[in-house]
């Protein structure tokens, strides 16, 4: 169950299956996690012990419950995502009854390069989509419980092909322009600290996006970062 929005959070009813994988589920749809946990109720040997219906609460109840897992989605509204949440849920110190942190599942609709890295880079354990079958995803479970990695088939065949055909190599106005992108900086700040028009920004920047295999400005780091581009 989730936490009391104006009181601590707190745990599952007590009667919890022994042996069984103890497991906390955060995503922001109401419906979604509804179905989520009917279906996860039929699983054997693995028990919901808490819900979150945002980043910052999944980081409490991680912290308050222990879980051996926590089923996270990327996307979460308001407030810190998926990522941000995991590597908080991760860098926090175990709790009272646990021996090391929990390891965190991603179970996401987004099959992105740049999610893909961030949610690695942050330490998940694993990359799972929600379109795979229930019998995927109880296996994953406890396969993260475990501390072995699963992955999506649509995800790892867009890691091995990244790794099979690595991407062409950054020019070096390119990477000029990554690193004002890493410092944060809008296309007009780029613009005059590089000394060239922002119409020629945004050309670098198109090109920049192609060769990573991204969409987004914060993908376009998150990628940088994985890659070792920035200086």
């Amino acid at each position: 169950m989730s936490a009391d929005p104006s009181g601590p959070p707190t745990a599952a009813a007590p009667g919890g299956r022994s042996g069984a994988v103890r497991l906390l589920l955060c995503d922001d749809h109401t419906v979604v996690r509804a179905g989520l946990l009917a279906l996860l109720g039929s699983a054997p040997g693995i028990e919901v012990v808490g819900e979150a219906g945002s980043g910052e609460e999944a980081v409490a109840l991680a912290a308050a419950l222990s879980p051996d897992v926590v089923l996270m989605d990327l996307q979460l509204g308001a407030g810190i995502d998926g990522v941000e949440a995991t590597r908080r849920v991760l860098a926090a110190p175990p709790g009272p009854h646990a021996s090391a942190a929990p390891r965190v599942l991603v179970l996401t609709t987004y099959d992105t390069d740049a999610d893909i890295t961030r949610a690695v880079e942050a330490g998940a354990t694993g990359y799972l989509l929600k379109a795979e079958r229930p019998e995927e995803l109880f296996s994953a479970i406890r396969a993260a419980a475990e501390g072995r990695t699963t992955l999506s088939p649509p995800v790892a065949q867009r890691v091995m092909s990244r790794l099979r055909d690595p991407r062409p190599a950054l020019t070096p106005r390119e990477r000029d322009i990554l690193g004002q992108l890493a410092r944060g900086l809008g296309n007009r700040e780029i613009a005059r600290a590089l000394f060239i028009s922002e119409a020629t920004v945004k050309t670098h920047l198109g090109r920049i996006y192609d060769k990573l295999g991204v969409q987004t400005r914060a993908g376009a780091v998150a990628v940088a970062k994985e890659r070792r581009l920035l200086p």
